[in-house]
């Protein structure tokens, strides 16, 4: 790449001082026959033609020297797409990584075979009693890899005969949420290439969303103190919340849990690299990315804070509605309806203050 950028480069600076010692009028007369030959070509190609990175290098340093009115109407001049491309192509170079392999082992098409037909013919068994059949049989597998297997051949949970039966778990967990609190992290990068970390929390009966603070360094005082403003939301919204769901993360230190603790919320981590055990929060960070983030060039901590919390709306897939992000007053809690999804959101910084939004 560097050998591709000087060899042009040089041959410029050697094309310069042969100009040097011709006339004036030869340089205009050649000018002039290159300007008509470029207009030619132009109308002939219809589009604006494909630079390699050493084209691109040596017409803008030349563009550079050109008045503003001349420089509008050349090939370098940059788009909005064009930052976007630019700012994403050195991120990607910064964080590309061999990916590794994830998730469970394949399964087997025998065992697929197996599972379908045990499920056919004891209709009456769910999904627990044909993984433990199985196990009897000398097969480990986990009775969501059966649900899976099931469900992708058409047949569903067996059927509850009972109507006065107890609750499913989706009922009796949705019955609990008041009671549930979640807290995680998201990233992102800014136009230098620095990393900000976003602390937030949601509380899972009215989803409620608390934007609690960014930083470029997530120390534990700082995770701390979060926590302390977290708390003091909650007494002020009179939560009833008494379990909070994290995930592994080293950022989450013994005295983050030990202040959750002094104040009656019992702390639940979540699986390592299992993130549908909090998939609402995932849902959220999400939303967040595609519809607000990456649609944005962020500079520094206070821009971030500023776009997470100065009435930015941007439309959501079909099934959502409407992301809302607004603070009044500098400091002051908003709310804002996550419409038919019934989420709410609430954001607030005590680092910066916040222009008074317009409505």
């Amino acid at each position: 790449m560097a050998l591709r950028m000087i060899y042009p480069a040089l041959l410029r600076v050697l094309e310069l001082l042969l100009l040097l010692s011709r006339s004036e009028e030869a340089k205009n007369v050649e000018l002039l026959a290159l300007r008509h030959e470029n207009a030619v070509l132009r109308r002939q190609l219809g589009v604006r033609p494909r630079l390699a990175w050493p084209d691109r290098t040596v017409l803008a340093a030349l563009a550079r020297h050109l008045p503003s009115h001349l420089r509008r109407n050349r090939l370098v001049t940059p788009r909005p797409g064009t930052l976007l491309a630019w700012y994403r192509r050195p991120l990607r170079w910064k964080w590309t990584q061999k990916p590794a392999r994830t998730g469970r082992p394949p399964v087997s098409e025998e065992l697929t075979t197996l599972i379908l037909r045990l499920a056919l013919k004891n209709p009456t068994w769910g999904y627990t009693r044909t993984q433990g059949e199985l196990r009897r049989l000398g097969h480990r597998v986990g009775a969501s890899t059966v649900r899976r297997v099931l469900r992708s051949a058409g047949l569903g949970a067996v059927p509850r005969r009972n109507p006065n039966a107890a609750p499913t778990w989706h009922e009796f967990l949705r019955a609990q949420a008041s009671g549930l609190l979640a807290a995680d992290f998201f990233h992102i990068d800014t136009v230098t290439l620095k990393r900000l970390y976003v602390f937030f929390a949601m509380e899972m009966g009215t989803l409620t969303v608390h934007i609690l603070g960014a930083t470029a360094h997530p120390t534990a005082a700082w995770i701390v103190q979060l926590g302390r403003n977290l708390l003091m939301d909650l007494e002020d919204a009179d939560s009833r919340a008494t379990f909070l769901i994290r995930d592994q993360d080293a950022k989450f230190t013994a005295a983050f849990d030990a202040l959750l603790a002094d104040a009656g919320l019992k702390v639940v981590t979540t699986g390592i690299r299992i993130p549908r055990m909090n998939s609402l929060m995932e849902r959220w960070i999400q939303t967040c990315r595609r519809e607000l983030l990456d649609r944005t060039l962020i500079s520094n901590q206070n821009h971030l804070l500023h776009d997470l919390a100065g009435g930015e709306k941007a439309p959501l897939a079909a099934d959502d509605s409407t992301l809302m992000f607004t603070v009044w007053d500098g400091n002051e809690v908003a709310k804002n309806p996550y419409t038919s999804a019934d989420y709410q959101v609430v954001e607030e910084s005590r680092s910066i203050d916040l222009p008074r939004c317009a409505a």
